[in-house]
């Protein structure tokens, strides 16, 4: 239902999109204060009259406040939400806007930020697809992230994917992840990388901004928690290059660079729909240049996971040069949970 209210009707959105990706406490929670948010406090005014565009696919509004409700819980200082949010039978809605009411500089400065998760099961999917470019090129990878907030999923070859009762990465994960698999399997074929970077706008640190890692996260699916709370520490340790910057810039200047022997690897993973139509323009062309000099020897690919017009879950495309060969892979949900793998063997 929409009310003609921008802000409200983003709330119901990201309603209904919390409860298909398993939150029904955020589901209630963000379908709450569509319906009771009420102006006469700063944070109701400020998110009420949003200056923007609130929605999912732009400034992330709802997220920007839950993030700031979830850091209360993390942090230890608002006990009342934290045991509202513990109990399925409170009222959710009441307990965070009296929580507004008492802590309302510190939600303030989280609505400043638009959500960054990192979604470690996402990897899933950059796991499958190495090991199917690996058994096609059989080269090592180097790897450009564009939108790699905290550089998480830069890791993926440290983490174990486990389909149909078979390991797919390093013999000790930091981590592994089990979606729902449909398909084949990946080839049993283990990917090397010899280097690695990404760009983000905003690029976050594990450990000056885990809270706020961790925080954009949904309080009632803990296995979030805890597989992201492996990745930081894991990245804590390795310290993945992200650079600051437009990711289209950015790239212009990573492609410069030949890597002769290796397949140059550029992802990204629901991120692109959040660039600029001229950072797009620009990428896209920065791909195409490099693409018409790829060679056997020194090969690119381009791996999208985004979404289309089809609402099950993101698309799986990966792009190949020299040739520009353009292969659906399937598709995958949003946060990892299932795979539907398509790629030809």
């Amino acid at each position: 239902m929409t009310t003609g209210h921008p802000v409200r009707d983003a709330f119901r959105q990201q309603a209904t999109a919390c409860a298909a990706l398993g939150s029904p406490l955020m589901g209630r929670l963000m379908a709450g204060l569509a319906d009771r948010l009420q102006p006469g406090n700063p944070v109701s005014d400020q998110v009420l009259g949003w200056q923007g565009d609130p929605s999912t696919r732009a400034d992330s509004v709802p997220l920007r406040l839950a993030g700031g409700f979830h850091a209360l819980i993390l942090t230890g200082a608002d006990p009342q939400l934290a045991a509202a949010y513990a109990d399925p039978t409170a009222d959710i809605t009441g307990a965070a806007m009296a929580a507004i009411d008492r802590h309302p500089d510190f939600l303030l400065d989280w609505l400043k930020s638009p959500p960054q998760t990192n979604e470690v099961r996402r990897s899933a999917v950059l796991i499958a697809a190495a090991h199917w470019l690996t058994a096609r090129v059989g080269l090592p990878l180097v790897l450009s992230e564009l939108g790699a907030s905290a550089g998480l999923n830069l890791l993926w070859d440290n983490y174990g994917l486990q389909v149909e009762g078979k390991r797919f990465g390093p013999d000790t994960p930091a981590l592994s992840l089990s979606p729902d698999w449909t398909g084949n399997r990946p080839p049993n074929v283990l990917p090397q990388v010899i280097g690695r970077a990404g760009v983000d706008l905003n690029p976050l640190d594990a450990q000056a901004d885990r809270l706020r890692l961790l925080a954009y996260l949904w309080a009632d699916q803990p296995d979030r928690l805890t597989r992201t709370g492996a990745a930081l520490d894991l990245a804590l340790q390795m310290r993945p290059t992200v650079d600051r910057g437009d990711a289209a810039e950015w790239l212009e200047r990573r492609l410069q660079t030949s890597h002769p022997g290796a397949l140059h690897l550029v992802f990204h993973t629901v991120a692109w729909q959040y660039f600029p139509p001229e950072t797009a323009t620009r990428a896209l062309a920065a791909l195409s240049g490099a693409g018409a000099n790829a060679t056997p020897d020194a090969p690119l690919a381009r791996l999208g996971m985004e979404a289309d017009s089809d609402t099950r879950g993101a698309a799986l495309t990966l792009t190949l040069w020299p040739g520009g060969t353009v292969i659906p892979l399937g598709r995958a949900d949003f946060h990892g949970r299932w795979v539907d793998w398509t790629a030809p063997a």
